[in-house]
């Protein structure tokens, strides 16, 4: 019951607000408040402090939702980018932008990554259509061996073409090189949330099967695309602008589902909230737990998200 008054809308706003204050000031570098307004302080928030914050809500929130999608369009509750191998397969976008188009851009960089990513997706889906025994665990698991033969083939040729320091920054999830003028490609994940919310009642259609969706007049092909397509982007320039962050997207949408239903719709803006939260408490512990150091937040929300993901295993095999 406590839990279920914590994921209300309200609750998440002050929450969210209040660690985004905390965040502000948490750093090596201390924020004078005797002398708020002094330049330093003021620069040091504008160039790195508030670009942070900003990177870290828009990337929980976007992992949240790209997690959402992927299970109802698998229909299994445990697929999630990261154990769809849409993440692998994104860094294997990146290794191919970087050898091919290394002197290019972020953004030729996180359209490569995109398109892999999209394959990667649309792969992964067109083998569960071959698997007879769709069980909610076996699934994950083909996505994860999916993911890591993606991986090991992204590997092997970092390390033939001795770009595996460079493909490595992304093997680990860190907002420590996000600053004013190399996170903003983030922001083009916020009409893909608009886009998201439009087709919300139609990708919760598909995910209930090819045949019912085209008996109530849904184009499953188009409204599959694109939902992929979403997932894809979204995925891609988290991946280029910040590196891979584990089980967000795979907890926070099953923690929503639990206290508020499956309606895709209301859940939208429940489960952003809530993955911009978690993901901002983790990097505030990222920052404090080995202080002045700081370590990867995907060590941080791997652990926590590992331990969220072992308790709702065991809930679903008690409910099964």
């Amino acid at each position: 019951m406590f839990l279920r008054h914590i994921f209300s809308l309200k609750i998440l706003l002050s929450l969210l607000i209040i660690f985004s204050f905390i965040s502000i000031f948490v750093g090596v570098k201390n924020i004078n408040l005797s002398n708020f307004l002094d330049y330093e302080n003021i620069e040091i928030l504008l160039i790195t402090r508030i670009p942070r914050l900003i990177a870290i809500i828009l990337t929980g929130m976007s992992l949240g939702i790209c997690g959402l999608i992927m299970q109802q369009l698998t229909q299994n509750k445990f697929v999630s980018p990261t154990t769809a191998g849409t993440m692998d397969c994104a860094r294997f976008g990146i290794l191919i932008a970087l050898v091919f188009f290394g002197s290019n851009s972020f953004i030729i960089q996180g359209i490569i990554a995109s398109l892999f990513a999209m394959i990667g997706s649309f792969i992964f889906i067109q083998m569960l259509k071959y698997i007879k025994l769709k069980d909610i665990i076996f699934v994950p698991l083909i996505g994860i061996m999916f993911g890591g033969i993606v991986s090991a083939i992204s590997t092997f040729f970092a390390y033939s073409l001795n770009y595996i320091q460079s493909i490595g920054a992304w093997l680990q999830g860190s907002f420590t090189n996000i600053m004013q003028g190399n996170y903003e490609l983030i922001y083009i994940s916020l009409p893909l949330f608009l886009l998201a919310f439009f087709f919300a009642n139609k990708i919760t259609i598909v995910g209930m099967g090819e045949d019912i969706a085209l008996n109530l007049g849904v184009s499953y092909n188009l409204v599959l695309l694109i939902g992929l397509l979403i997932v894809s982007i979204i995925t891609s320039i988290i991946v280029v602008s910040v590196g891979v962050i584990p089980f967000l997207g795979l907890i926070i949408p099953n923690i929503i589902a639990i206290y508020r239903g499956d309606n895709l719709r209301k859940n939208l803006i429940y489960i952003a909230l809530s993955g911009a939260l978690f993901l901002l408490i983790c990097d505030i512990f990222s920052r404090l737990i080995i202080y002045p150091f700081e370590m990867p937040i995907s060590i941080t929300a791997g652990v926590v998200g590992s331990f969220v993901f072992i308790l709702l295993l065991f809930r679903k095999q008690n409910y099964a």
